[in-house]
């Protein structure tokens, strides 16, 4: 999948019944489901049962089950309160009549009140810098396999500040900082940008627990999945600009890594928060 347009087709959910929806899957390499499209078309249940003057402040889900890649997702959506300012969801995504991740969301109506931010860091901006698959070109010879796992097209690009030798690694803190914004110009309506960077979202988050640890987690000895993924919409912003995702880890243990990201935009506003904590286990001989 490398085209915007394909990206939004995977957000338009079938309705099935009242509050209920089948979604398709992007056909990963790596074989599972991919998480942040099951964050993101649970989102977008969510939203077609939500009135148009409510917007998603926070998303809080678990991944219970690997998804098997072959099968369409049902999402349940169930309705758990509508009041004056605040609209609550919970979603339930099934395959095979089993969950596999289930999500709580907020959304509220728009109000003024009281405005502080963290500042944005000071890094280079996307101009110039290589794109993460640029960064992976060495692989293509040296090892054909990975390569083709990471290496595949996206409808987002990914451009590091902190630039990578991806043969040689190099054990660094759990920092990073990366650019992002979808390929192609999106139709606007808040909706639709928070659903995409909910999809974005699920990148580069383990990446940044594993830093600390390049030099076992790159010899392929370690199975990472997300466990959860919370986030939060602070502020209005455009998917289709760039994004700084600002990233730290601050810890791994008991075989799971713990990982932060602030997301700002072009002018230094901070537009989302995300965590989430996912597995880094030794694969079992």
């Amino acid at each position: 999948m490398e085209k915007t347009s394909e990206l939004l087709d995977l957000l338009n959910l079938e309705e099935l019944d009242l509050n209920l929806w089948r979604g398709q899957n992007y056909m990963a390499p790596w074989g599972r489901v991919f998480g942040g499209q099951v964050l993101a078309q649970s989102l977008h249940a969510a939203y077609n049962t939500v009135p148009d003057d409510r917007i998603a402040h926070s998303m809080h889900g678990y991944f219970i089950l690997a998804g098997d890649i072959n099968h369409p997702i049902i999402y349940d959506v169930e309705s758990l309160r509508d009041g004056g300012s605040f609209t609550t969801r919970r979603v339930t995504a099934r395959q095979k009549g089993r969950p596999i991740f289930n999500m709580a969301a907020s959304f509220s109506k728009e109000r003024d009140g009281l405005d502080h931010q963290i500042d944005m860091p000071e890094v280079p901006g996307p101009e110039g810098l290589k794109t993460d698959i640029e960064l992976y070109e060495p692989l293509k010879e040296a090892n054909p396999a990975a390569y083709a796992a990471i290496a595949n097209a996206r409808p987002i690009e990914f451009r590091p500040v902190e630039q990578f030798d991806i043969l040689n690694p190099q054990e660094t803190e759990p920092f990073r900082n990366v650019w992002l914004k979808a390929k192609s110009v999106l139709p606007y309506n808040r909706r639709t940008h928070q659903e995409v960077f909910a999809y974005a979202s699920d990148y580069d988050l383990l990446a940044t627990a594993l830093l600390p640890h390049q030099n076992e987690a790159i010899r392929g000895k370690y199975f990472l999945a997300s466990l959860d993924h919370a986030m939060w919409y602070h502020r209005d912003f455009r998917a289709d600009d760039w994004l700084l995702y600002s990233l730290d880890s601050p810890s791994a243990s008991h075989s799971r890594g713990f990982t932060r990201g602030n997301v700002f935009n072009r002018e230094g506003k901070l537009v989302a928060s995300v965590t989430q904590e996912g597995l880094m286990a030794p694969y079992r001989k």
